[in-house]
Formats: structure tokens, C-alpha cells, sequence
């Protein structure tokens, strides 16, 4: 997902406003460890291969103390607190190894459009929102911008020749002539503006207004007037001018973020593009105990936050809750705006071959500068042209001490799928995009590819590690939805009924590895968190219901109970 500027949307519910400078970020002190817990009659899968399967745990200082039967650890610790999970299960802390919090934070501060079924649906929840979404829930000011989040054409009904074409500002301007407008795409890589929204740009709605950028594309007519949509690169020409917000409002729209990962039992989470600024907000909530959860930051790409952190890319901090020593680098778009990088055309698309934002030399020597830094390299490749850019540039750089990964890897050329095992790099996929994606992968790409496609088991077959990851808010933040798409390669109306590319399925062992264990070794965490060990921190979590047990079907209506960070509860009664 492409990384947008921090919370511009939120500017909506106010009125614009000089942007203030980011504070410094607070000196971070750990805060006093809860006191000694046991964690017993349960069904505890540790994701410790030494002893897979126990009853109980003890937490002491915030780490795991004793793991085993509960006799065992409540007769060594007789005089901690107790909870009875009543036989639950209960498993690592989750982590999702690719995600967008700051994103989500604005995305539940937006319209939200994701699963409209038409361009009326996509209308009548703008019209709600403009009615509700100001501020303290009234109408939106005059003048404001209208944002919001998660369209997306091939979940609408398609025309007579079965084509989803794009929208065009037509669709937005009767509605709103005179409100700027800006819709992102599910996948962040594409949005579409009203006519309003392209004047305030800066007059884009005429005839060659703009060269289409490196790295992006301005969708015109027949006549070449820009339609409204704007596909990767392209979208800044418009979101540049939306109002910044101030860091309140930010602070607010993190708040909501963080609730929905304890919620859902998401104890890390791997967020792919950051900024300095970023990383100190992250700093001041560790600092005043409001931070209930592990983050592990991606550079933004070359540039100043880059430099700054070059040669003294940090471990996790004193609060063990943030480290700082990844980059992240962009090689193409998406599948489902066509910007995905391939090396034959698209088979819905004759002539694109999509959009490879940097040449092999340019990106190689970006990694290069990278590793120099010390940092992690992990590059958004979706295409299989994009996937094989990355691998040349890993191999030539030679750094298998890096772990440098590939987020996506979504289609990739059969060849190709060994080199991950043999180069040690580590596939960060998104279970659930492959179940978004398949009514409309195969009509993209063809049959031929989709061997490559979203290959799960082929990779972990070649020897590669495979971290597990949502993309939210581009997907639902529940990792147990990840979970069942990596486990039955199903929807979640169950179809098709025995999976699509069933032979890429993980069995449930594989998918909770790959959200908690493997997750951590993508970030260097494998020595702290991830399963329920001595002498890891005691991030953990209750579920409703055994994952490991109950028929694929009922997954779907499996909860988180409570959420457990350092063994203080972060979510739960």
C-alpha cells in the first residue's frame, strides 16, 4: 500500500491551519511491570517447538516465567494472581507484518467506502458522511474537503462486454459541484477526484495541464482531459493541496487506531513507511503509557528521516515497544489499478506491462546506500517483473545478515520463487489480499501466471520465510481473517468451497507461525516475542474459540477475549 502524507485527510473536520511543528519526542521510561500472574486451564499453543502444546503460564515482570501444566506453574507460583481461561485457547501476541497504523488512524477518520457495490452506494455514504463527519459529528464546513477510503471498481457491477473501467470526476460532480472531492482506492495506489477537487490542484481538468509523473499515471479521455483518476505517482498532484492537520488531530485519530489492534489482538505490528515526525509521536505515547502495542518502523524511502538514521539504526527502545531499523522502497503499483509491474503485458490490458517506479540501476544502488546504513531493505513488489528487480538488487548486494524482504511478492515468476529460499529473503504476504483478489486475478494476469501467484506454500517449500500481514486499512485489521484466508484460500462467503490454488494453502501451524514467530524473526524480534517461551515478553492472547481445532467454517466466528502486552491487559474484561 502506498504510504500517505500524515493524516492530510483529517483536515476536513477543520478549518486549515499552519502546520505546527512536531514536538520533541519525550525521554521514554519504562513503566513499573504488572504484578505476577498465572494463566492456567488453558489450551496454550506457544509456537515453542520444544513444547507445543500446555495448560498454563506464569508472567513475572512482565515476561513469561513458566510455561506447562497447570499443577506445574501454579505450584511454583502460588501466590500470583490467577486467571482461568476456562479452557480457552490462547497464543502469542499476534503481529501483523505489514500494515499502515497511521493510515488506519485516518481511515477510520474518513468516508468509508470499502465493500460499496456501486458508484450510487459510493454516493450515498459520501452524502452521509458530508452530513456527520465535522466536527463533534455535524456537517462538514463549507470549503471542506470531502475524503474518503476504499473503493474499488471491480467489486461493481461490470458492463456489457464484462469491462470495470474506472469512475470519472462525471460520476462525483452532479452530487458535489462545488466541494473538492478525493476518493483513495482499497489499495491506496489509485484515487479518483471530482472536478472541484482538480481545479483546487491547480486547473487539472484541462487539456495537457500535466505530464504524467515517474512512477505514475493520469487517466484521460479520448480527447486527453484528465477523467478524475490518478493512478500511483500521479495522486500527489492532487493530494498535495489537501490541508494538513494538526498533530491533535492526529494524536486523536492514532487513539482510535491503537484500539482496533487491541482489539483485535494485535500485540505488533510492522508499519511500511514512516517519517521522523512519525517516530517521535510513537515515542511520546511510550513515554506517557498510551502505546499498547510492539512497532516495528519502515523508513519512508530515501530522504531526511533516511539519513538521520543512517549507521545508527536502533534496536527496540527502553520501553521495548519501537525500533527503527528498516527502509522501505517502492518498486511498482497494484494488481487491481493495473500498476503492478509484469514482464508481459496484462491479459486484460493489452500494450501495459504496468509501472516500475525506479530503473534496476537506480533501485540496486538504493539498496546499496541501504545496507551501507544498516538497515533492512523491504520493497513493495507485486508484479512479477518488480519481484525479480528486488531479487537482482538483494542478490548483488549480498547481505543475507540483512533479512531484506519483499512485501507482497503477489505474482511471481516460477523461476523466481526458489531464489527467496536461496537469497534468505523473507516473503511478507497478505493472506487476505488473495482472497479480495480472486474473482478478477486471473482476468488480470491470466492462467499461465497465476502459478506464481500469491504462492504461499511454494515459498516456504523453497526454503523462504514467510511473515504474515493484513495491509490494513487496505484489508480488515483482524488477523484471524488472515488467518483463515492463508488456511482455506476461501472468501468469506466460503467460495470457492475447496480454495482457490488449494495446493498454496498453510496449515494452521504454518499461519500462526507466520503471524507470531515469523513475524518477529522479519524484524529481529525472534530472541523476545512470538511464542510463549521463558524469558520472552508476555504478549499473549485469549480467543473465543480453538483455531487449531474447529472446522474451517467456524473460524470466520472466532473473537479475541483479551489481549495481553508485557503481561498487562491492553484489551478485555
Amino acid at each position: 500500500m502506498r504510504r500517505l502524507p500524515l493524516f492530510a485527510a483529517l483536515a476536513v473536520l477543520f478549518a486549515p491551519a499552519a502546520r505546527a511543528q512536531t514536538p520533541a519526542a519525550a525521554p521514554v521510561v519504562a513503566p513499573a511491570p504488572p504484578p505476577p500472574l498465572v494463566v492456567h486451564n488453558a489450551r496454550v499453543y506457544t509456537v515453542d517447538a520444544r513444547q507445543p502444546v500446555a495448560e498454563a503460564f506464569a508472567v513475572v515482570d512482565g515476561r513469561f516465567a513458566a510455561v506447562g501444566s497447570s499443577a506445574f506453574v501454579l505450584g511454583r507460583f502460588p501466590n500470583a494472581a490467577r486467571v482461568d481461561a476456562g479452557g480457552r485457547a490462547v497464543v502469542p501476541g499476534l503481529i501483523d507484518a505489514h500494515a499502515h497504523l497511521m493510515n488506519l488512524g485516518e481511515a477510520l477518520s474518513t468516508a468509508d467506502l470499502a465493500g460499496s457495490t456501486s458508484k450510487a452506494d459510493v454516493l450515498a455514504r459520501l452524502r452521509a458522511f458530508e452530513r456527520t463527519g465535522g466536527p463533534r459529528g455535524g456537517a462538514l464546513p463549507d470549503g471542506a474537503w470531502l475524503i474518503g477510503r476504499g473503493w474499488d471498481q471491480n467489486d461493481w457491477a461490470a458492463g456489457a462486454r464484462g469491462e470495470r473501467p474506472f469512475p470519472t470526476r462525471a460520476d462525483l460532480d452532479a452530487a458535489f459541484p462545488d466541494r473538492p472531492v478525493f476518493l483513495t482506492r482499497i489499495d491506496g495506489h489509485a484515487a479518483w477526484a471530482n472536478t472541484a477537487a482538480l481545479r483546487a490542484a491547480g486547473g487539472l481538468d484541462r487539456v495537457g495541464a500535466l505530464r504524467d509523473p515517474t512512477g505514475g499515471r493520469i487517466v484521460r479521455d479520448e480527447r486527453g482531459v484528465p477523467t478524475g483518476v490518478f493512478v500511483d505517482a500521479a495522486m500527489a498532484t492532487v493530494e498535495s493541496r489537501i490541508p494538513s492537520a494538526s498533530d491533535a488531530q492526529a494524536d486523536l485519530a492514532l487513539t482510535r487506531a491503537l484500539a482496533e489492534t487491541a482489539r483485535f489482538g494485535l500485540t505488533g505490528v510492522h508499519e511500511a513507511g514512516v517519517d521522523a515526525a512519525t517516530v517521535a509521536r510513537y515515542e511520546r505515547r511510550i513515554a506517557a503509557g498510551t502505546f499498547p502495542i510492539r512497532l516495528y518502523a519502515m523508513i519512508g524511502g530515501r530522504g531526511p528521516t533516511f539519513d538521520r538514521y543512517c549507521g545508527d539504526a536502533r534496536a527496540l527502545n527502553t520501553a521495548d515497544q519501537l525500533a527503527v531499523r528498516s527502509v522501505k522502497f517502492y518498486l511498482d503499483g497494484a494488481l487491481g489499478s493495473r500498476g503492478a509491474a509484469l514482464l508481459a503485458p496484462y491479459a486484460d490490458d493489452a500494450g501495459n506491462t504496468g509501472l516500475l517506479f525506479q530503473e534496476p540501476a537506480a533501485f540496486e544502488a538504493d539498496v546499496r546506500a541501504a545496507v551501507a546504513c544498516g538497515y533492512q531493505v523491504n520493497t513493495h513488489a507485486i508484479g512479477d517483473r518488480a519481484n525479480r528487480v528486488a531479487l537482482d538488487a538483494y542478490a548483488a548486494a549480498n547481505d543475507r545478515a540483512g533479512r531484506h524482504r519483499v512485501e507482497h511478492a503477489q505474482i511471481i515468476a516460477p523461476d523466481d520463487i526458489a531464489r527467496f529460499g536461496a537469497l534468505g529473503v523473507i516473503a511478507s504476504v497478505q493472506p487476505t489480499h488473495a482472497t479480495s483478489d480472486l474473482p478478477w486475478a486471473g482476468e488480470r494476469v491470466g492462467a499461465t501466471r497465476l502459478r506464481g501467484a500469491y504462492a504461499w506454500r511454494s515459498l516456504l517449500d523453497a526454503g523462504a520465510r514467510v511473515a504474515l500481514g493484513s495491509d490494513f486499512p487496505v484489508e480488515r485489521v483482524d488477523p484471524l481473517l488472515g488467518f483463515y484466508a492463508a488456511v482455506t484460500r476461501r472468501g468469506v462467503d466460503g467460495q470457492p468451497a475447496a480454495g482457490w490454488s488449494p495446493e498454496q494453502r498453510l496449515t494452521r501451524a504454518e499461519a500462526l507461525r507466520g503471524f507470531t514467530l515469523d513475524a518477529a524473526y522479519a524484524a529481529f524480534m525472534e530472541d523476545r516475542v512470538g511464542s510463549i517461551t521463558s524469558g520472552k515478553l508476555a504478549d499473549f492472547v485469549v480467543l473465543s474459540d480453538d483455531i487449531m481445532e474447529i472446522e474451517p467454517t467456524r473460524l470466520l466466528q472466532a473473537k479475541v477475549v483479551a489481549t495481553y502486552l508485557g503481561g498487562r491487559r491492553v484489551y478485555g474484561q
